[in-house]
Formats: structure tokens, C-alpha cells, sequence
């Protein structure tokens, strides 16, 4: 028997990276990639861990994603993140030709709709809002502390 896992299944797991991050007192943010139903990739944001600005989970997941199947492209592959991807990881996404992005909470003041609406490769298809409450909470929780 097989079981078929929905969008809202893999963010949730894009939402346990985020509270990995969170508990590294890094930006929750988390990501996963899923190629052919299955978890091929997961990260979240190291940029404090790893002093590294591009440290982003998107950026993250890319890399390990790519070193799974041994290939840099990623067009069979779909990339759930809790946040909207900033233009860095938007571009990134579409080298990768991404073939699909499935993401949470829309990120009105950095979220690459604003700045790098065609950063994205054109045939990847996006889905915006899936579990966006619960990532939305997490940052207001994580930058409320900070305050």
C-alpha cells in the first residue's frame, strides 16, 4: 500500500526545520526538498551558526538536494519553505530550475515577489499560503524575544 503525502504533510516537515532554527536561535525558517514523493533534502537557516549571510535554508536545501541526485538541476523536484524566499534564494531556485515552490507566510518587506518577481525559472509553479499561520506565528514569536 502506498500513502500519498499532501503539500500541507512536507510543510510540516519544513516546519520542524523551522523550529530546529528556532531553537538555534537562528531566523525560522525551514525547507525541504521532495523529489518523485520523496525527502531528498533538509535544512534550515544557519546564517549565525555558520556566519555566512547565504546560509539561507532555501540555499541549504539546494545544496544537499543537489548532491542527492548528483545533478545541479532540480526540475523534478518541489522545495516546500516556511517563508517566502528572499531574491538571493529566488535566484538560486531558478539556476536550480526548481520545478516546483510550495511556500508558507508571504514576506511582504524582503520576499522576492517584491524585488525578483521573475527570479524564479518560468516554468516553476508556485503555491503561497500552505501552513502560513503556524510560520507566520513562529517568526512573530522569534523577533518579539529579540525585542
Amino acid at each position: 500500500m502506498s500513502i500519498t503525502l499532501t503539500d500541507t504533510d512536507y510543510m510540516k516537515q519544513a516546519m520542524a526545520e523551522a523550529r530546529k532554527a528556532y531553537a538555534e536561535d537562528e531566523v525560522p525558517i525551514g525547507a525541504i526538498i521532495v523529489c518523485k514523493g520523496r525527502i531528498i533534502a533538509r535544512a534550515h537557516n544557519l546564517t549565525e551558526t555558520l556566519n555566512d549571510v547565504t546560509a539561507h535554508a532555501e540555499m541549504q536545501a539546494i545544496t544537499a538536494a543537489a548532491a542527492n541526485i548528483g545533478g545541479k538541476y532540480l526540475n523534478d523536484c518541489t522545495l516546500y519553505v516556511t517563508v517566502e524566499p528572499c531574491p538571493m534564494c529566488a535566484g538560486a531556485i531558478g539556476w536550480a530550475q526548481l520545478g516546483r515552490v510550495v511556500y508558507g507566510a508571504a514576506d511582504d518587506k524582503r520576499g522576492y515577489r517584491k524585488y525578483a518577481p521573475n527570479a524564479l525559472h518560468p516554468k516553476t509553479v508556485v503555491t503561497a499560503g500552505i501552513g502560513a499561520e503556524e510560520a507566520t506565528a513562529l517568526m512573530k514569536e522569534f523577533f518579539a524575544k529579540k525585542r
